[in-house]
């Protein structure tokens, strides 16, 4: 996840697209890797896109549903998987501030910056 690895560099403000850009695309960012919501394996999973996210999407929708979303060109699946991407990534630099502040930012950056980039 190359957001750890700008801030390993130093880097500490962000303006970017990408969750959103992505999102729009079916990609979604997960804490087990990206999965793209529009693969045919995720037509009758009922599980949630990330069973350890809190967001709206994740607490009341399945995989098969925003799938069926994305592939029934409803606006609705863009306007979810958007909520989604921002929510992981809110959620990515408060556990990146909180290691930093703790002192432990070596083994989170060891721990989820392949984890992240995985194929889900």
């Amino acid at each position: 996840m190359f957001f750890i690895v700008w801030v390993y560099r130093g880097v500490d403000f962000f303006d970017c697209v990408m969750p959103a850009r992505n999102a729009r695309h079916g990609k979604l960012f997960t804490w087990k890797g990206v999965l793209n919501i529009k693969n045919e394996k995720y037509k009758l999973d009922t599980s949630p896109v990330d069973p350890d996210c809190r967001c709206p999407l994740c607490r009341s929708y399945s995989r098969a549903y925003l799938r069926h979303l994305f592939k029934a060109e409803e606006m609705l699946a863009m306007r979810l998987a958007v909520l989604h991407n921002l929510y992981f990534y809110n959620e990515l630099m408060a556990r990146i501030r909180q290691a930093l502040d703790e002192g432990t930012f070596t083994a989170f950056r060891a721990e989820y910056t392949e984890a992240l980039q995985k194929r889900v």
